[in-house]
């Protein structure tokens, strides 16, 4: 059993699947996101970063190869398998998954195996890092996956960082849009309570009555369609237990984004205090852009 409460895990970074990383890469930078160089995972994917001053990050994710990440899939690779099983579903463009940081993901494996929420074995790579400048380095993860019975549209895992790279990203933070960090993460669920145990859970924060999660470092909040639709303006698709639908970025200044985003003719609606840019191939969620002094 265990005995000891967790801490609240923090947001870690988001993953966004997509069917091409150069998509990926040119609809981000026309939204003002500097993009890492391509990381090669050793199971078959592969991604393009973007990432934020305040240590979270996006992690656009396509498949590199289908043999490798096929032969990783029948080794049992959760991470792999829940990216096809999302692929399968929702298609090749989206928001499949939220990483919590922990300093130590066997416990929250065990904690998932005991509230019967595990999603699988536990999985730990490294892979090679480079920044901005050219210099590399190696990462290494040891990752923990949580999952509702039923839910096979969304997920969330524990990525504990073993080795963490001593590249400078400060080049790679210094987005033209401003943006600093992620103030929240929206999913959307036809009955968001159903979701309270598997995100306190997995959050490590304790289960409540509402359907607003405070992290450490963001907000992750729950809401059904029509709540969707009335806050950001726009339709959310098929119906779902529980899906990743959209990302709110904390900005410097508003108008600069909303200049950049009429200079790359991105449409984008205003509602109230956010910029609303509608989900696009490259660009899995709906992006929020807000002023947050």
């Amino acid at each position: 059993m265990t005995t000891t409460p967790p801490s609240p895990r923090p947001l870690d970074h988001l993953v966004l699947p997509t069917a091409s990383l150069e998509v990926a890469r040119a609809r981000l930078g026309s939204l003002g996101f500097i993009v890492a160089p391509t990381g090669l995972h050793p199971f078959g994917t592969e991604n393009c970063c973007v990432f934020l001053a305040d240590g979270t990050y996006l992690e656009p994710l396509a498949v590199g190869s289908e043999q490798i990440a096929g032969n990783a899939i029948a080794k049992g690779n959760v991470f792999v398998a829940r990216d096809r099983i999302y692929r399968d579903k929702c298609g090749n463009e989206g928001f499949s998954a939220v990483a919590l940081g922990t300093r130590n993901a066997d416990q929250d494996h065990a904690r998932y195996v005991e509230a019967d929420l595990s999603a699988g074995d536990m999985l730990r790579f490294s892979r090679a890092f480079t920044d901005a400048t050219g210099k590399s380095d190696t990462a290494s993860f040891k990752l923990a996956f949580a999952s509702g019975s039923g839910a096979t549209d969304a997920f969330l895992f524990a990525c504990e960082r073993i080795n963490a790279p001593k590249g400078d990203r400060t080049a790679l933070q210094a987005h033209a849009n401003g943006a600093t960090g992620t103030a929240e993460v929206v999913a959307v669920s036809d009955v968001p309570s159903e979701q309270h145990r598997l995100i306190s859970i997995a959050a490590g924060i304790g289960e409540g009555d509402s359907d607003v999660f405070e992290l450490p470092n963001a907000t992750l909040t729950v809401l059904d369609p029509a709540a969707i639709a009335e806050r950001f303006g726009m339709p959310v698709g098929a119906p779902s237990k529980f899906r990743f639908a959209g990302i709110v970025f904390s900005v410097q200044r508003a108008d600069v984004v909303a200049r950049l985003l009429v200079a790359n003719s991105i449409e984008h609606d205003i509602r109230g205090n956010d910029i609303v840019v509608r989900p696009a191939p490259g660009q899995g969620a709906a992006f929020i852009f807000r002023e947050i002094k």
